[in-house]
């Protein structure tokens, strides 16, 4: 009997059949994304998004923004659980187009990985499904990619890109930010996912595993570091809308500039916000450092402040708001389930001596500083 013919393909490594299934686990999820502006269903070449959803706009602009999850995605690999990295990208990827006051619309992601394991891909598109439900946002397309030989069986990546819009007149940054505005801190949940390669080389260097049990966590290491990124989107948009115009103001939301606290830590990202000429001193002891930042520092033999350029250590967004509407703002943010507190005050002209952090990736902005101690547990 003549043997089977076998498929090269298959042989070199890449399992289309898994990728097929995959596709079919992911479907549900990614359809209940989908509004009457996404055409067409799962699986095209191209996602298709009714742009006259955008005739209601005066000037509309679209904005754009792509990231990844980094090393954090090592940690879910180790430990099986693939259920939470969706959140984080979508987190990294929607909530940087809420920066500009813009309303995300749409989202495409791309994992790539040693081998299709059809359950593994399925949990990841699933949360970011659901975290694209969760930010008003369709997933309106994808890409999985099998690289035998260049990532192991176990291996995987992801990545995403999304779009989202703004009217031309209410874009928030540096422009709007005037003198005595006020910057208020919004709780981070946790690491986020930024700063994984220095929490992975302090857990490494501690000979601790992601299986221990975590006493200060009441949880497994592995579970405890894959805290989900905070969703800022909604809550931030309906903030702007909710605020209107300071006293005085030309009926542009009292929220002047947003800032996504990533990689670079607090400083730097409250200085690519401001305008040239503008200071601002962060007051340390306004909070308290998450526990996990206390935990990874005290393991490290480290300080808080010496991690401040890599962790957001609390501090998940600042927004700069008008003075006379920043309670207002506290109170709708509390009302959101978002605790958020006064850390600075926008200055201009002379500053005090000493050093600041000037701009930051390639933003000639304001300068930033942090001072003082932080707060006790």
């Amino acid at each position: 009997m003549a043997a089977s013919p076998t498929n090269p393909y298959s042989e070199a490594g890449v399992d289309t059949a898994a990728g097929d299934l995959a596709v079919e686990l992911m479907k549900s999820s990614v359809r209940a994304t989908h509004g009457p502006e996404v055409l067409g269903g799962v699986g095209g070449f191209a996602g298709l998004f009714d742009a006259s959803a955008l005739l209601g706009y005066r000037r509309p602009l679209l904005a754009s923004s792509t990231d990844g999850v980094g090393t954090k995605v090592a940690i879910a690999q180790a430990i099986d659980k693939h259920d939470t990295i969706g959140q984080d990208l979508v987190g990294m990827v929607v909530d940087d187009i809420v920066v500009v006051g813009a309303k995300p619309l749409f989202m495409t992601d791309y994992i790539a990985c040693g081998k299709v394991v059809p359950q593994r891909i399925a949990d990841i598109v699933r949360g970011i499904a659901e975290a694209c439900s969760a930010t008003g946002t369709a997933l309106v397309g994808g890409e999985t990619a099998e690289h035998p030989g260049l990532l192991g069986p176990r291996d995987y990546d992801v990545a995403g890109a999304a779009t989202g819009v703004v009217e031309a007149d209410a874009i928030l940054g540096a422009e709007r930010v005037q003198d005595g505005d006020v910057v208020l801190a919004v709780q981070s949940s946790g690491l986020h996912s930024n700063g994984y390669s220095l929490v992975r080389h302090i857990i490494t260097n501690a000979g601790i595993a992601y299986a221990d049990q975590a006493a200060d966590f009441g949880t497994t290491w592995g579970e405890a570091l894959l805290e989900p990124t905070r969703l800022y989107t909604l809550p931030l948009l309906r903030l702007i809308d909710a605020l209107g115009s300071s006293t005085g103001g030309s009926g542009a939301s009292a929220v002047h500039a947003l800032s996504h606290v990533t990689g670079g830590g607090i400083a730097a990202n409250l200085a690519r916000v401001l305008p040239q000429g503008s200071w601002a001193e962060v007051d340390r002891s306004a909070w308290s450092p998450s526990p996990v930042f206390r935990v990874l520092s005290d393991i490290a033999g480290s300080t808080l402040e010496s991690a401040e350029g890599t962790w957001n250590l609390g501090i998940g967004f600042l927004a700069v708001i008008a003075q006379d509407k920043k309670d207002a703002a506290i109170a709708a943010l509390a009302a959101e389930g978002m605790p958020a507190w006064q850390v600075a005050t926008v200055g201009f002209g002379a500053r005090p001596a000493g050093e600041f952090e000037q701009g930051a990736k390639g933003v000639d902005g304001g300068a930033v500083r942090l001072v003082g101690a932080y707060a006790s547990h």
